[in-house]
């Protein structure tokens, strides 16, 4: 028996929220789930997928248009904004895949791709497309390349699909730290 098979679509939906709202633990926890055979693993990645996909693109969405009018009271930032809105445009295939895989800058990218008027269309298409990727890898990882590994190490059963769920989220979690720092020293002003 299946958590799906008593929960039934309850489980995907707090899958999707959770994608929606936070990302890699949830969706890494499901992962977790889906490689001992408790839940589907084409449902974890459609809701996961989905849910990473809105979550990204209702920041975008919101953000369009009304950015502009809030960063321009700032001299510093509008000083900055041409050179910022022709790197986004220059790279804006990269950019809208790094939002799916840079934790900690999510919201950030996102606001910097509405801020470079990055067209929505293009955005949902490539952002739904990374999104894909993202809860494919994952579970790939985590359900059954990680275990495969860790079993011919000696881990098996839990241990094959938790190991590789810790290091995802602890990766995340530094490669978030430092794209943060590397974005602030980029932003601080250059010493004389």
């Amino acid at each position: 028996m299946t958590l799906s098979d008593t929960s039934g679509p309850v489980l995907y939906l707090g899958i999707f929220i959770a994608a929606i709202v936070e990302g890699e633990i949830s969706f890494v926890a499901a992962a977790t789930l889906a490689s001992r055979g408790l839940l589907d693993p084409i449902g974890v990645i459609a809701a996961g997928a989905a849910g990473a996909a809105i979550g990204d693109q209702a920041y975008f969405y919101l953000l369009r248009g009304r950015l502009h009018r809030w960063l321009d009271r700032f001299p510093a930032l509008s000083r900055r904004r041409e050179g910022l809105v022709r790197r986004i445009q220059r790279h804006q295939i990269p950019m809208v895949f790094a939002i799916r895989f840079a934790p900690g800058l999510r919201i950030a990218l996102a606001a910097a791709c509405a801020y470079a008027n990055v067209a929505p269309l293009r955005f949902s298409l490539l952002n739904s497309l990374a999104a894909i990727v993202w809860a494919t890898g994952l579970l790939v990882i985590v359900a059954w390349a990680g275990p495969a590994l860790l079993s011919k190490l000696g881990l098996s059963g839990w241990w094959g699909a938790v190991v590789p769920a810790l290091i995802i989220v602890v990766l995340a979690r530094l490669l978030g730290r430092a794209e943060r720092r590397t974005l602030e020293q980029e932003d601080a002003p250059p010493r004389a």
